[in-house]
């Protein structure tokens, strides 16, 4: 049996503005990081927020929902063992415990196809809870 049309779970779009918000962060180092979320009625990932390059890294953490899924791009900046400065772009799939099925369901689905518009991400990371992506786990992946 063959099906026709897209499959509600995974046809989400990205919205161009969220394309262009992630290449500012990668290119120009206007933003932090940018939190995405999922825009059921438009059916696409649109931006929810940007953070400014003054916000810590814990601002980043406060601004995701504590009880629903998003997608997130964070520009971590280190200095290596030979004192050279360095930047990683981390994409965080967070989708705590406390969310709806139908919310982890659909973030689950839709993650690849918009991880795979983002060009440019070194590491990727799965959080249920705040400790899976505690600033000493991205600290561990960027060395």
């Amino acid at each position: 049996m063959a099906f026709r049309g897209s499959n509600a779970l995974s046809g989400m779009g990205v919205a161009d503005h969220s394309k262009n918000t992630f290449m500012e962060l990668k290119r120009k180092k206007v933003h932090r990081y940018v939190i995405f979320k999922i825009d059921e009625k438009k059916k696409e990932v649109v931006v929810e927020k940007a953070g400014g390059p003054a916000e810590s890294y814990d601002d980043f953490t406060a601004a995701l929902p504590e009880s629903d899924c998003r997608y997130a791009v964070y520009d971590f900046d280190f200095v290596t063992s030979e004192n050279c400065q360095k930047s990683k772009i981390f994409f965080i799939a967070w989708s705590p415990s406390t969310s709806r099925i139908r919310a982890k369901m659909l973030y689950a689905t839709s993650k690849d196809r918009f991880r795979r518009e983002l060009d440019g991400i070194h590491y990727e990371i799965q959080a249920t809870d705040p400790t899976e992506m505690d600033l000493e786990v991205l600290r561990d992946r960027a060395h």
